[in-house]
């Protein structure tokens, strides 16, 4: 059996399902990653996509990846209930072999609406996701990890992100996606190189790595310079599988690498052979990795005692904070309009540190916000 799995994000999406059945006939694709709470639209998931999907859990090689729980959200909420329901259920039907969730909080007055930011790395946000953490094990009965953000406002935010995540995660014995196009766009928007950002990371918790590709947007704050975007929408950059070789040995509880693309940037017959060209190139890097490193005992990253469950922490101030940023963000006109908002706001002088933040961090992050006001459409 393969210590490290070559794994699909595999969603209900057209051009995902056309890119990806070449591999699937090839008998290339040993597990795949399914966005369980991606299908609120529909009442019923078409038979043929359940059989897919049963064919994987019966192997025990289905992991769930969430997108909407918005983990760090200040005041707990009946949509985290919700979905908590949902995960529960879901559970039942598929064995999932892990959750897994993003970092950050959504921002947006509705659930389902906004995009995942970042928090600030105080004891009050630790306590509330280390708390969402052990709601969602309860719900999964899995062990259950968080993905790095590829976002950040400054530098120093970037330094203390792997701590951050180490420390959440400690409580429920989790595990860490590496999201290494993650780490690419810190790298290209704060000017660190990778072997000084992955020694910042617990890296004996990691248990699923994943590449994909991303896009530029040049910045309108400082003439030249080209923010990198996590859109999900290209191929993997050549550094992106550099990083990979250079970091899959240094896992060494790593299960699976998955390819992720979305279906938006899979709409013609190129688009879907560099996709394909992209996960044999992934596949024989982790061929090459398991012949050398033979199978090992892993960490099975479950909690090593039972977990209490009360009642939900809950912060109004960190939720004030948190929908006071939202709205500047979404409405503001330019960096230095939600600049001038922030510095007469509640955030300004906290624990946020809006005073470090890079301007064209910030008017990134207002462009995300923006776009997805409305939510995932």
């Amino acid at each position: 059996m393969a210590t490290i799995l070559s794994s699909l994000s595999c969603n209900l999406d057209e051009n995902i399902l056309l890119a990806s059945l070449p591999l699937f006939e090839l008998e290339k694709v040993e597990a795949i990653e399914w966005s369980f709470d991606t299908l609120f639209k529909l009442n019923t998931i078409p038979d043929w996509f359940t059989e897919l999907l049963n064919s994987f859990s019966n192997k025990k090689k289905l992991i769930g990846h969430g997108v909407y729980f918005s983990l760090f959200s200040g005041i707990w909420s009946k949509e985290q209930q919700a979905w908590l329901n949902h995960l529960e259920k879901v559970s039942v039907i598929f064995q999932f072999d892990h959750i897994s969730e993003h970092f950050g909080f959504m921002t947006g007055k509705n659930f389902h609406h906004g995009a995942p930011l970042p928090i600030s790395f105080t004891a009050t946000t630790l306590s509330i996701g280390r708390d969402r953490l052990k709601r969602i094990y309860h719900s999964c009965k899995c062990p259950v990890g968080l993905e790095n953000l590829a976002f950040s406002y400054s530098l120093e935010e970037v330094k203390k992100h792997g701590e951050f995540l180490d420390s959440l995660v400690d409580t429920v014995n989790g595990f860490i996606i590496l999201d290494l196009h993650n780490l690419y766009c810190q790298c290209k928007n704060f000017n660190i190189e990778f072997d000084d950002i992955i020694q910042l990371y617990p890296l004996n918790r990691v248990r699923e790595i994943h590449i994909s590709g991303g896009s530029w947007e040049d910045s309108k704050v400082i003439t030249g310079k080209k923010i990198r975007r996590d859109t999900h929408n290209n191929a993997v950059p050549e550094e992106v599988f550099q990083f990979l070789e250079h970091s899959i040995h240094k896992c060494p509880h790593l299960k699976y690498v998955v390819l992720e693309q979305l279906g938006e940037g899979l709409d013609n017959e190129y688009k879907r052979k560099l996709f394909q060209q992209d996960f044999i190139r992934m596949d024989g890097i982790i061929k090459k990795e398991n012949y050398r490193q033979p199978q090992s005992k892993k960490n099975n990253f479950l909690p090593a005692l039972p977990l209490h469950v009360g009642q939900p922490v809950n912060n109004q101030l960190l939720s004030d904070q948190q929908s006071c940023l939202s709205y500047i963000l979404e409405n503001s006109t330019t960096y230095l309009h939600a600049m001038q908002l922030l510095q007469s706001s509640i955030l300004s002088h906290t624990d946020w540190e809006i005073e470090k933040w890079e301007p064209f961090m910030l008017d990134t992050a207002i462009a995300i916000a923006r776009k997805w006001k409305n939510g995932f459409e």
